[in-house]
């Protein structure tokens, strides 16, 4: 679905990302591990085009999209999900949701009413403000809006941060059953315990490198490496 091959990408005049490579295959959670600073976002938005990276190579769907504008990887099929949310404030939970909806055919994908089934919070708050949501209300309603996309790959990143404990455990709820639709997910988070338990396999990023790739045991049982990257 999504293979990552040495991209470089910079901000201004600083080089954030270093050769940094990575894969997602069709149907699964793949999660980008790292502490603030690490690389994540800028990971995920040089995937999605915000970030485009000066050197190296996407191809998603057998395609190379680096570089190309978000709106257009949107219409080949990637969904995002952005860590500071970007919700509507003046517009309620459900024209939030009402203004992303692409690529919906009758009886499959993603519309209004499965998203309400799946958020069911979303739809008892459906007339209220984005801006007067609480923060987990708020990442609900970016990840339903991901979804009304209906997008082949979802990027997610860092869906738990600054979340209360207790939300953090409803969402990884939702993500464990949106993981069993078959939707792939490139996750990008820096919350090992849940990202554990959602993902197939993973990578650790640390200073713009990737230092770590394998399966999700192989990571839990790879101490070293959690204690040099992952680590305050």
């Amino acid at each position: 679905m999504l293979e990552v091959k040495g991209i470089h990408t910079f901000y201004g005049l600083s080089h954030i990302l270093f050769d940094v490579s990575l894969k997602v295959n069709a149907g699964e959670v793949v999660c980008l591990l790292g502490r603030n600073g690490a690389g994540k976002s800028t990971t995920i938005k040089s995937i999605m085009g915000i970030a485009p990276p000066r050197q190296g190579r996407i191809i998603f769907k057998g395609e190379d999209v680096a570089g190309r504008k978000p709106y257009i990887l949107a219409r080949r099929g990637m969904g995002y999900d952005p860590d500071d949310r970007r919700i509507f404030a003046d517009l309620t939970v459900e024209e939030n949701l009402e203004i992303a909806i692409k690529g919906y055919v009758e009886g499959e994908g993603w519309n209004k009413e499965r998203v309400y089934d799946f958020f069911p919070a979303l739809k008892v708050i459906r007339h209220r403000r984005g801006g007067v949501l609480s923060g987990g209300e708020q990442k609900m309603l970016a990840i339903a809006r991901a979804l009304m996309g209906n997008p082949e790959l979802l990027l997610l990143d860092e869906p738990t941060e600054g979340l209360a404990p207790v939300m953090v455990r409803v969402l990884e709820e939702q993500l464990m059953n949106l993981k069993k639709t078959g939707l792939t997910v490139l996750l990008a988070e820096q919350n090992l315990v849940s990202t554990l338990k959602l993902s197939d396999r993973g990578y650790i990023i640390d200073n713009g490198r990737i230092r770590f790739e394998g399966t999700v045991q192989e990571l839990r049982d790879n101490e070293e490496i959690q204690k040099q990257c992952l680590m305050v």
